[in-house]
């Protein structure tokens, strides 16, 4: 059964009317793909809605709804091996396999992503450095085309599909189920050592320090101002060796009930947290903490999003080469600090070499910096436009999952591999984003 709703990003910047279907059973897949194919204005793939910007999102065109395809299909508790449809979520799936001593690969930081969406946006996480992306450890996929053909792809065979979905935001077909290999998990407890640094130099240091451990990451106040630029707590953590493997930690997750009125979020306000959240007593701490609020600590606040109000916000995440990486992440830092664009939420994080699986996958040698911006309209755009510069200058490129505006230029030179991606991408599926970005 099909219908109209609006649809919106995470971010909220990007809405839009849809004609959606949400098939329960994998039967119901190839009529509910054929209505979509039928209104015409071609279809999207569409999970828990947690990409920001535009890429998953079809305005005027059908979205077909995954979340109702959550079921295990196969998990080999010996072997790690666990295939199940697209539509389960991160935090449904741990509770099956934490439990029985397994945990995902890598993880980005939600657990409300479904299968499909990590394949489709090869997300990363904390131990990139050392694992690679989810698409690294994905074994086999399940692929509706829009005529109806179901494709069995994956690194032994249709290769070239499979590098196309892997990071293909959902533009090749819609993944019906994904088999991934686990890793063992003796603890749902991860040893954790917070350093403060302030300065920038510090975080390169620090994350060649880090280097053997296997989860990295730190946040940055990008408000700060020489001498103290980019100064900010950077995180490592390995797995406990003993411990109660618990899916979730005792008590609830707030909720964000309304959204916050606007310009609740600015610089005065974010110049206060951050300082106060770079001197907080925890900012320098050893000590053990469950996977979830280590791995996922915005998860703790649902919705909150509706902090950045009704004109939403923007994230901008970029990487850049290692040999650019110490001039152009001060450069990045220093243009946002002048801006007085206002982004409590920063994140910066060392990528590294293990070989991309998708033509369009994201994370690179490198470094990475992630932000989000309240919508202030033109201001942030411009500053946007200037961070795009530095990025462009610097041979890096932007994460199409993250974003709402990037240029048709900075996306194709960030990854030359796009016209050997169109050459995969079903004819019926699409997307704002590429109408954006890839269109020819």
């Amino acid at each position: 059964m099909l219908q109209q709703r609006t649809v919106t990003s995470w971010g909220n910047v990007r809405k839009g009317r849809h004609l959606t279907a949400a098939p329960a059973f994998r039967d119901d897949v190839p009529a509910a793909v054929a209505a979509l194919v039928g209104a015409g204005n071609g279809l999207l793939p569409y999970g828990l809605g947690r990409s920001y910007g535009d890429s998953c999102l079809n305005v005027g065109g059908g979205l077909i709804e995954t979340t109702r395809l959550d079921r295990v299909l196969a998990f080999d508790t010996e072997a790690g091996i666990l295939r199940a449809e697209a539509g389960l979520s991160l935090d449904a799936l741990h509770r099956i396999t934490v439990p029985r001593g397994w945990f995902v690969p890598v993880t980005p930081g939600t657990r409300f992503v479904t299968l499909g969406g990590a394949v489709a946006n090869d997300v990363h996480g904390k131990n990139h450095h050392l694992a690679g992306s989810f698409g690294c450890h994905v074994r086999r996929l399940a692929l509706r085309r829009s005529d109806g053909t179901l494709m069995e792809c994956g690194p032994d065979c249709e290769t070239g599909l499979f590098r196309a979905t892997i990071g293909g935001l959902g533009l090749t077909g819609l993944i019906e189920s994904v088999e991934i290999t686990l890793v063992p998990l003796a603890s749902a407890e991860v040893e954790v050592e917070n350093i403060p640094f302030d300065r920038l130099e510090a975080f390169f240091d620090l994350s060649a320090d880090s280097a053997d451990w296997p989860y990295t990451v730190a946040w940055v106040d990008c408000l700060a101002r020489p001498p103290h630029l980019g100064r900010g707590i950077f995180s490592r953590g390995r797995p406990a060796a003993d411990g109660p493997l618990t899916a979730t930690p005792p008590g609830r997750p707030l909720t964000m009930p309304l959204e916050a009125p606007s310009g609740l979020i600015n610089g005065l306000t974010v110049r206060a947290f951050n300082a106060l959240y770079y001197r907080r007593p925890g900012a320098r701490y050893c000590g053990r903490s469950h996977f979830q609020p280590f791995f996922y600590p915005l998860d703790g606040i649902l919705r909150w999003n509706r902090m950045y109000g009704a004109a939403g916000f923007y994230q901008y995440q970029c990487v850049v080469p290692p040999d650019t990486a110490r001039t152009a992440v001060p450069r990045l830092l220093d243009a946002i600090s002048r801006a007085g664009e206002a982004s409590f939420l920063a994140v910066l994080k060392t990528f590294g070499d293990v070989p991309p699986p998708g033509l369009l996958s994201f994370p690179g040698p490198g470094t990475t910096l992630a932000l989000d911006f309240p919508n202030r309209g033109r201001s942030t755009l411009r500053l946007m436009t200037a961070l795009d510069d530095i990025v462009r200058k610097a041979g890096g490129r932007l994460y199409p999952a993250k974003d709402a505006r990037m240029p048709a230029d900075l996306f194709r030179s960030g990854y030359p591999q796009w016209r050997a991606f169109a050459e995969y991408r079903d004819p019926a599926f699409a997307s704002d984003l590429w109408r954006r970005v890839g269109a020819v």
